[in-house]
């Protein structure tokens, strides 16, 4: 009995070992006026280039060819997390846009989006799948003029998810969640190469945990 015991941990404990390690415990930043020279596994479409922000050197995406695509899925494990992006939509820009999509091209993903309207203002879409459970935070109603740096946050927190634009919470809803442990991730469209996003992104901020407004990242 004590034998068949000792053999069961020896088979369990490789595999549990195998899952912390994959889980990303250190933030991630990405400033992307550096995605010249870093991070590893980048490769871009178009000529997506430095542009002047507030803040520092941004990037600018055409909605049409331009974007970055990376070899990592940095929400790998994670049952909470907090994504943040520091953004300009330009008003020209498609009515539908997904400016960042980590996971798979359609199994489990996060995708941050916007919506156009046609006087130039915009609203946010955060879309979450986790297997069959799928979750979309968007009100038309939340509109907010283009043309102008924001501060987008979607914190996922134990199978709740909450939008803020600007520390300003704007929906929230429930999920039947779990990690997203495969797949990739692209910036500036979808990974399938389908509804560009034209703008400028600063920086994108991702932390292995559920922030509180005050606790997000400054710029």
């Amino acid at each position: 009995m004590l034998r068949g015991l000792f053999l069961l941990l020896i088979l369990v404990l490789p595999s549990c070992t195998a899952e912390r390690a994959a889980m990303h415990t250190e933030s991630v930043e990405w400033k992307l006026s550096n995605f010249e020279v870093a991070p590893p596994g980048l490769t871009k479409t178009g000529t997506p280039g430095p542009v002047d922000s507030p803040y520092g050197k941004a990037v600018a995406f055409d909605g049409e060819e331009d974007a970055f695509f990376l070899e990592t899925n940095p929400l790998q494990g994670l049952r909470s997390f907090t994504v943040e992006v520091v953004m300009c939509p330009d008003k020209a820009g498609p009515r539908e846009q997904r400016f960042l999509h980590i996971g798979e091209v359609s199994g489990d993903r996060m995708l941050l989006e916007t919506r156009m309207t046609d006087d130039g203002q915009w609203y946010l879409d955060t879309y979450l799948q986790s297997g069959s459970s799928k979750k979309a935070l968007i009100d038309e109603n939340l509109l907010h003029p283009a043309g102008k740096w924001y501060h987008v946050a979607f914190v996922v927190d134990e199978g709740r998810m909450v939008n803020y634009i600007n520390s300003k919470q704007e929906l929230e809803a429930k999920i039947d969640f779990a990690p997203i442990n495969s797949g990739k991730t692209s910036i500036g469209v979808r990974q399938n190469k389908v509804s560009w996003y034209k703008g400028a992104i600063y920086k994108i901020v991702i932390t292995p945990k559920a922030l509180k407004p005050i606790q997000f990242t400054t710029h």
